[in-house]
C-alpha cells in the first residue's frame, strides 16, 4: 500500500466512528423516495401536532402514516415546480424574513439603542423629577364666548368648593372632569416629564409637592385642578431596560436595525449581493446552528406548498365538478339525513302587511337563486321594505321559521318593530335533504376529503417510502 493510500485509510479509520456516532446521535426515521427524515425532524413535527392542546392526538404510529401522506404531497409540488411560483416565493420570503432579520441583530446593538434612549430621557429630564398628576378638566374652546367661559369658571370653582369641604377627588373626577381618557381613572395622569404638556400645566404641576391641589386654572385648553400623586427620580437603567428593550421592539427597532446591517453587508461585498441572496445565506447559516430554526422554516415551506397543492389539484376543482358532487351526494344519501326536521327556504320581514303576499307572489316563478336579487330590484331599489333572510334552517334556529314553516308546538313568533309582518317561502324538509345543495357546504367537504384520498393513493403509488421501524420506536423515548 503506497504513502496516499495508507494515509486515507487511517483516515477513514478515524471518521467511521464520528459518522457512526452522527447517525446514532440522529438516526434516520424513514426514507420518501430515497431522500432522509431524521428521527429530530420527525420529533419535532409530531410533538408541535400532538401537544396537549391538541384534541386529536396520534400515536407515534398513526402520526407516521400521516407525516408520510404530508411529505408525499410536498414532494408531488416539488415535481410540479409550485416552488417557483412568484406567489409562493413571496409569501415564504417574507414569513423566513420575519424569521431571520430580527436574529441578525447582535444583542449588544440592541443594548446600545436601549442605553441611547435611556440617556435621552435623561437629558429631556434635565434633572427634573418625573410626576404622575391627577386632574379633573373642563374644556374651555378657543372660540368660546365670554358666557361660555363664565360658565366653565363657575364650574370649576364650584368643583375647587367641593374638593376644599371634602369631596373626594377621584370620585369626581369620574363625574365631570372632560378628558375621558383620565376621568376613568379618577383623573389618574401617566408618568410625566418635562414639556410633554402645556406650559401652564406643567408649571402648576412642577409646583406641587405629593398630596398637594392646585386652585383652578386656565391652559390653552380649559380649566384644570390638579392634584399630584406622586413624583419620583427617574429609575436607574438597569431597572427600566427591559420595559425599554420591550418598547423599541414594538417600535420595530430590530427591523430597522436588520435593514441597516444588510443593506451595510450589501455594499461591502464583492461582488455586490442583493439583500435577499444575503438573507438566503444567513437563513442557511443560522439554520445549521439550529435544528428547531430550520424545522420551523421548513415547515412554513411545505406548509405553503402542500396548500397550493392541494388547492390545486383537489380542492378547488372539487368544489367546481357539480356532476361529482351530486353523484357524491346520490350514493351518500343517508349519511346527511337528520333526526328534526328542516326547513328550506326564506323568511321575510316586511314593513308593511300587503307587501307578505306580494312578495311571496312575486317570487313563486322566480328559480330560488334569484329570489334576493328580484326582491332587491322590486321593493328595497330606493329604501328597505323588506328584509330577507335565506338558508337552510334546523328546528330550533329560529323561532319565526319554528312557528310558520315547521309548525313547532308552543313555538311563538316574534315580532321586529321595525318590520312587524312576515312571511315564509320555501320547502320542509323532514327526513334529510332532497338535493346536495340543501347541504352544499358539508358535500363539498366531504368529497374534497375523498378526492383528496384518491389523490394521496396515486402519489403512494407514484413514490417510494420506506418506515424504518426500530427508529420509529425509539421517537420520544432515547
Amino acid at each position: 500500500m503506497n504513502r496516499n493510500k495508507k494515509i486515507l485509510f487511517a483516515i477513514g479509520l478515524i471518521l467511521l466512528p464520528a459518522f457512526g456516532m452522527a447517525q446514532e446521535a440522529d438516526p434516520i426515521v424513514m426514507h420518501i423516495n430515497g431522500s432522509p427524515v431524521t428521527r429530530s425532524e420527525f420529533e419535532y413535527n409530531y410533538n408541535k401536532n400532538n401537544s396537549d392542546g391538541v384534541v386529536d392526538k396520534k400515536s407515534v404510529k398513526e402520526y407516521a402514516d400521516l407525516f408520510i401522506n404530508y411529505k408525499l404531497k410536498v414532494l408531488a409540488a416539488m415535481d410540479a415546480r409550485y416552488d417557483t411560483l412568484t406567489s409562493f416565493n413571496e409569501e415564504f420570503h417574507t414569513y423566513r424574513d420575519q424569521q431571520i432579520r430580527p436574529m441578525l441583530v447582535p444583542e449588544t446593538q440592541m443594548e446600545n439603542e436601549c442605553l441611547k434612549y435611556y440617556q435621552k430621557m435623561q437629558e429631556s429630564l434635565d434633572g427634573h423629577d418625573l410626576i404622575q398628576p391627577a386632574h379633573i378638566f373642563l374644556r374651555v374652546q378657543q372660540s368660546a364666548t365670554v358666557e361660555e367661559q363664565n360658565e366653565a369658571k363657575e364650574r370649576i370653582d364650584s368643583a375647587y368648593n367641593a374638593l376644599k369641604g371634602g369631596a373626594d377627588f377621584g370620585a369626581l373626577a369620574k363625574e365631570i372632569s372632560q378628558d375621558p381618557q383620565s376621568a376613568v381613572h379618577g383623573g389618574m395622569l401617566p408618568w410625566i416629564g418635562p414639556n410633554q404638556t402645556v406650559k401652564e400645566f406643567e408649571d402648576v404641576a412642577y409646583g406641587l409637592q405629593k398630596g398637594e391641589m392646585s386652585e383652578p386654572f386656565l391652559s390653552p385648553v380649559g380649566y384644570h385642578i390638579v392634584k399630584m400623586m406622586d413624583r419620583k427620580q427617574l429609575e436607574s437603567y438597569a431597572e427600566l431596560q427591559p420595559n425599554i428593550l420591550k418598547f423599541l421592539e414594538s417600535q420595530g427597532m430590530k427591523d430597522r436595525l436588520a435593514t441597516q446591517l444588510l443593506d451595510s453587508i450589501s455594499q461591502k461585498s464583492d461582488p455586490q449581493k442583493s439583500v435577499e441572496e444575503i438573507l438566503d445565506e444567513e437563513t442557511e447559516r443560522l439554520c445549521q446552528q439550529d435544528d428547531e430554526l430550520k424545522y420551523l422554516i421548513q415547515e412554513y415551506h411545505d406548509g405553503l406548498l402542500l396548500f397550493e397543492i392541494c388547492n390545486r389539484e383537489v380542492w378547488e376543482p372539487a368544489s367546481k365538478d357539480t356532476l361529482g358532487l351530486m353523484n357524491y351526494f346520490s350514493k351518500n344519501k343517508k349519511q346527511y339525513a337528520w333526526d328534526k326536521p328542516h326547513f328550506n327556504g326564506m323568511i321575510y320581514y316586511c314593513r308593511e302587511k300587503a307587501d307578505v303576499n306580494a312578495v311571496k307572489k312575486l317570487l313563486k316563478k322566480v328559480p330560488e337563486e334569484k329570489w334576493t336579487s328580484t326582491v332587491r330590484e322590486k321593493f328595497n331599489k330606493d329604501s328597505v321594505t323588506v328584509r330577507m333572510e335565506k338558508r337552510l334552517f334546523k328546528q330550533g334556529d329560529n323561532v319565526n321559521v319554528d312557528a310558520l314553516a315547521l309548525k313547532v308546538k308552543d313555538a311563538k313568533t316574534v315580532e321586529n318593530k321595525d318590520f312587524p309582518y312576515m312571511g315564509v317561502l320555501g320547502t320542509n324538509l323532514k327526513k334529510g335533504p332532497k338535493k346536495w345543495t340543501d347541504v352544499s357546504s358539508q358535500v363539498v367537504t366531504d368529497y374534497q376529503r375523498k378526492k383528496e384520498d384518491e389523490f394521496v393513493a396515486e402519489l403512494r403509488k407514484k413514490y417510494t417510502f420506506e418506515v424504518h421501524q426500530d427508529v420509529l420506536d425509539t421517537v420520544n423515548n432515547h
